[in-house]
């Protein structure tokens, strides 16, 4: 086979085996989105560098730094187990009464959830405002279903190459605010040293930006953002405000008939018939990549913030924002820049398995990291497979392009694409009895503390557990086809 038949049998930028010209994207409405979408990353990666210091803090663990991971893990867990009680009920609304109002809603419970958090000075008011964030935010499956109906099959790729842009400023920005914005009083004295405010409510500069960028992207969504959904319901109709006008005009009522079964052909399908195998294969998948990558990037703050002693590195909250930045600084400079090419050249399923594949080493670098250590202390040959970690972790972000490519594809019309994604963010949560992204966090670091506190194989037994994982994923990525699935 050779390499242009390769492509012409996976790759969705071509149809019927014949190449066509890419249709430009919509660069005023695309931008838009990739601006509102940033606000998700940003107030979930702000937290990760206090974190595991904000549990200390509280003096939930009584001293005990071996059981901050039991803490940090379930504030990690919380945001993504109430939003799959309800992404499905905001995705198949948007369906309904279009994309836009489900948005705002979403950045409207970001920003009222972020400055409760940075003003939460008790563990379950932590929880509180992590439940309502995850609870109020529906976005992340309609925005996916908002870029797909923005590009076509010439240009989806290409849309998708641009999406981990939002990600990765999220991910770069988010961990520099939340390290060297928490507890400023200490961090800049010669500023805050004489703050009382901040003294009593440390954490609060650092939750205040994400969430005043949030309210931002509401005003910008507001204002800018058009809808994308060809036949919304008004708002005011659906909630039963304002009647639906009648028609009455004889002449119109041929054009309206073929309006209405147009309409009919179109409507979103219910939840039975969107459990196709096609679908049910691809959120299978996205959720095994949803439980490797979270697990991953949930250990990462605990373990670089551990003391040496107990098998991680002991970095303060400012030196982990810095390290946890170089990713999406890394991942969004090559996203950008190679997804579009390597997807073209592998295909969607092969690329998606190379990124599942990178997580090997990935967890192999925990344990090397934990032994030069705790013999040579933070040496130079640590920090090298430091941020050789941080490299080898863009491979995952891979993996999300092509899966979200096979989620669109496995749709069964476009009239059902925010309901499909949304089904698939729930399969991500409750797959595998709910430990993918919902119990993930919380799972992979309760195993990271008792691990160290059990010392189970050496305190390494949570490594050996998520390289079994990983090898799980690549078995039920062969379940993919090498080709994509077309739509009705």
């Amino acid at each position: 086979m050779t390499a242009t038949q390769n492509i012409d049998e996976e790759t969705p930028l071509l149809t019927n085996g014949q190449s066509k010209k890419p249709t430009p994207l919509p660069w005023t409405q695309f931008s838009i989105v990739l601006f509102l979408q940033l606000a998700e990353p940003l107030t979930s990666n702000v937290i990760y560098p206090f974190m595991p210091q904000l549990i200390r803090d509280l003096g939930v663990t009584n001293g005990n730094d071996a059981a901050v991971g039991y803490y940090v893990g379930m504030m990690q867990s919380i945001f993504f187990l109430t939003q799959a009680f309800t992404v499905l009920h905001w995705a198949r609304l948007s369906d309904t009464i279009g994309r836009k109002p489900v948005i705002l809603v979403g950045l409207s419970g970001l920003t009222v959830s972020m400055y409760c958090f940075g003003l939460s000075r008790t563990f379950w008011g932590l929880v509180l405002s992590r439940s309502l964030s995850g609870a109020l935010n529906g976005n992340i499956g309609v925005i996916k279903s908002m870029m797909a109906e923005l590009t076509d099959e010439t240009n989806l790729a290409q849309a998708y190459a641009y999406m981990p842009i939002a990600w990765s400023t999220g991910c770069t920005v988010g961990p520099i605010i939340g390290g060297s914005l928490s507890r400023p009083h200490e961090q800049y004295p010669w500023l805050f040293g004489d703050s009382e405010f901040h003294k009593k409510y440390p954490y609060f500069l650092a939750c205040s930006i994400p969430a005043t960028f949030s309210a931002v992207a509401w005003l910008v969504t507001y204002r800018y953002l058009k809808e994308t959904h060809s036949n919304p319901t008004p708002v005011k109709q659906f909630l039963g405000i304002e009647k639906k006008p009648l028609i009455d005009d004889d002449s119109d009522s041929d054009s309206d008939s073929v309006d209405s079964q147009k309409a009919k052909e179109e409507r979103p399908g219910s939840l039975r018939s969107l459990l196709t195998p096609r679908v049910t294969v691809a959120a299978t998948n996205y959720a095994f990549l949803s439980l490797v990558d979270i697990a991953f990037r949930a250990i990462q703050p605990v373990f670089l913030s551990t003391p040496i002693e107990l098998g991680g590195l002991g970095l303060s909250p400012a030196r982990i924002g810095s390290v946890l930045s170089m990713f999406g600084i890394l991942n969004g400079f090559f996203q950008v820049f190679f997804f579009a090419a390597i997807h073209n050249r592998f295909g969607s399923k092969r690329t998606f398995m190379m990124g599942i594949a990178s997580a090997v080493p990935l967890f192999v670098c925990y344990p090397l990291m934990s032994v030069i250590a705790q013999r040579q202390g933070l040496s130079f040959l640590v920090w090298v497979l430091v941020y050789a970690q941080i490299a080898l972790s863009i491979g995952i972000s891979l993996s999300y392009g092509s899966i979200f490519i096979f989620i669109t594809a496995a749709s069964p019309n476009r009239a059902s694409l925010g309901a499909t994604n949304g089904l698939c963010q729930v399969r991500a949560h409750w797959m595998t009895v709910s430990v993918m992204r919902a119990i993930g966090p919380a799972a992979a670091n309760s195993l990271f503390s008792v691990s160290i506190e059990k010392g189970l194989l050496g305190g390494w037994l949570v490594y050996y557990v998520l390289l079994a994982t990983t090898f799980v994923t690549l078995f039920v990525g062969t379940f993919l086809p090498q080709k994509l699935w077309t739509q009705n």
